[in-house]
């Protein structure tokens, strides 16, 4: 019997082969695929009775607009809400999976889930991927402690913010909330603020636009207003298509001594090609 050694696997933290397996693979002259870009404008914003979250509801493969009237605010808890950018695969697989382990921690301690949980769960899982996984969330709601509004990065940092912006469009977004925010907004005044910085994303951005989605968190009741604003609606002359007023008018028709004898020797039908 041979006295051969096997490497054991490694017991926790992270592996790094297939970091190595692609260095090694691209040094060979493999290509790595690139990139599709994404974009998103989502906000968020702490106003005098709780949080609002915005976004918009336009979805992209690369330059083509995939979806224009998706839902990028995603359900956490019944006073928690996320609105995510990134890949809208792994937005709702990250927030989908955080929910029902919210919902089973309510189940089991009978208490009102609380934002921090969310929060703590959220990047715990996004910082083991070390940012594979492309998920940015605003993460917004009002617990027992009060509201709360969250960043949270897809390598897992967070930030805590009275008001944040994330996605392609954030920018544009951010320089609204730079120049009109204050504190102690009322509700008319945080939807008007959101919708104001939404919209300028969807016009300074290419990877956003169609809509706006407004979720308004308070103390025991949350209002998701679905397209509460309509920026750029899409116009048609009517639900059957484009009609004409005018016909276009047939002046004259003349057929060609060729075509009318290869009509007769092919007794039939010409094909239209």
């Amino acid at each position: 019997m041979t006295n051969a050694k096997f490497e054991a696997p490694p017991k926790g933290g992270f592996s790094f082969d297939l970091c190595k397996r692609n260095e090694m693979l691209l040094n060979k002259g493999l290509k790595a695929p690139g990139f599709l870009k994404t974009g998103t404008t989502i906000v968020g914003l702490i106003f005098q009775d709780g949080v609002i979250l915005g976004a918009d509801t336009r979805a992209t493969e690369g330059p083509i607009v995939a979806d224009k009237n998706c839902e990028k605010i995603h359900y956490m808890a019944p006073n928690i809400y996320c609105c995510g950018a990134g890949t809208a695969a792994d937005t709702e697989a990250v927030t989908d999976m955080v929910s029902s382990q919210l919902k089973l921690h309510r189940y089991h301690t009978g208490r009102e889930s609380r934002v921090v949980t969310s929060l703590t769960l959220l990047k715990t899982h996004l910082f083991r991927y070390q940012g594979y996984v492309s998920a940015a969330l605003v993460l917004g709601g009002v617990d027992i402690t009060g509201p709360h509004l969250h960043t949270i990065y897809p390598h897992g940092s967070t930030d805590t913010l009275p008001f944040a912006t994330m996605g392609s469009g954030s920018l544009a977004a951010m320089s609204v909330f730079e120049s009109k925010f204050r504190e102690g907004l009322s509700k008319e005044e945080g939807i008007k603020l959101v919708c104001e910085a939404i919209s300028s994303g969807i016009f300074n951005d290419l990877g956003s636009g169609s809509n706006v989605d407004v979720c308004v968190i308070t103390k025991g009741n949350v209002e998701y207003l679905r397209n509460h604003v309509e920026p750029n609606p899409r116009t048609y002359t009517s639900a059957k298509g484009c009609t004409f007023t005018k016909p276009t008018e047939v002046l004259s028709t003349k057929v060609s001594l060729r075509e009318k004898k290869a009509e007769v020797n092919e007794g039939g039908d010409a094909m239209e090609e």
